[in-house]
């Protein structure tokens, strides 16, 4: 799934090619993206005749914010935007065409079909699902380090689990949290409780850190991500500990070690993440 760097450098190419078009109609092939209004033919006769305004991202969410309407758009697992020529072939798997007046289209494409859209009146979509609930923007100016503490601090729960909730910090997804964990120092199944202060100072400088370079690098390609023009990121180069099992830290040279957390399969380095009283085999998983 797309993670906070991989929606950000989408959006930043939606801004490029589709903010200022005007949509003249949308054409919807699989109803079941379309999850507000309901019915696909209203989606459509609702977003005909406006224009695209700009596009932000909230969390790992698209905004397209039109004249009059906000448009909300997950990609989930393999969602993908794209701009072509009306008379270009639509590929298969295109879920979604929002024709412009100007001969061009937008086409959302969905190999997993997974993805969703909604449509709200300006700032309705705040308060409502899936938007409402989003925790703190860790790129954002009030993502400091007494916002990070102030939601985790108290929690007896593993660290890694809290910061891929996205009711605490939208955006993190598991690459960057292993990413963001390692730098820190901190072990994946470290309690919240247990951090130290110097940890939570890491932490926090490690989370925007990592994320900042991740954007720069347009994202990490680990399977079929692309942006809106097609092109891949570049992060995953320079990944740390993420799909490195077994292969040596970068910092100490020991062999990166992966397990499982909360659910989800986890890299870190024994020797630079230590969890007290606990001694890790080497290639556990």
């Amino acid at each position: 799934m797309p993670e906070l760097p991989e929606v950000e450098t989408v959006t930043r190419t939606l801004n490029i090619i589709a903010a200022g078009k005007t949509i003249s109609s949308v054409v919807v092939s699989l109803p079941r993206i379309i999850q507000k209004p309901r019915e696909p033919e209203a989606f459509a006769a609702a977003l005909a005749g406006h224009t695209i305004e700009k596009v932000e991202r909230r969390g790992k969410f698209i905004r397209f914010v039109l004249d009059g309407l906000v448009m909300v758009s997950h990609l989930r697992m393999e969602g993908r935007y794209g701009l072509f020529q009306a008379d270009e072939p639509v590929e298969k798997h295109t879920h979604v065409q929002f024709r412009f007046t100007d001969g061009t289209e937008l086409r959302y494409k969905d190999v997993r079909q997974f993805g969703t859209m909604h449509l709200f009146a300006p700032g309705e979509e705040f308060t409502q699902p899936p938007l409402a609930k989003l925790g703190l923007e860790p790129l954002d100016e009030g993502f400091t380090l007494e916002a990070l503490r102030s939601r985790l601090a108290k929690r007896t729960s593993k660290i890694k689990p809290l910061l891929l909730n996205q009711e605490y910090i939208v955006g993190l997804g598991n690459i960057y949290v292993d990413e963001a964990l390692h730098t820190a120092r901190i072990h994946p199944e470290l309690t919240a409780d247990r951090l130290k202060p110097e940890q939570w100072n890491l932490l926090h400088q490690s989370i925007r850190a990592t994320l900042e370079r991740a954007v720069a690098a347009g994202g990490s390609s680990i399977k079929s991500y692309v942006n809106g023009q097609g092109d891949p990121g570049k992060f995953q180069h320079e990944l740390l500990v993420y799909g490195r099992k077994n292969e040596p830290c970068p910092t100490c040279g020991s062999p990166i070690i992966k397990t499982v957390v909360g659910g989800r399969g986890t890299h870190f380095c024994g020797d630079c993440q230590p969890l007290p009283g606990v001694r890790h085999a080497v290639g556990s998983q």
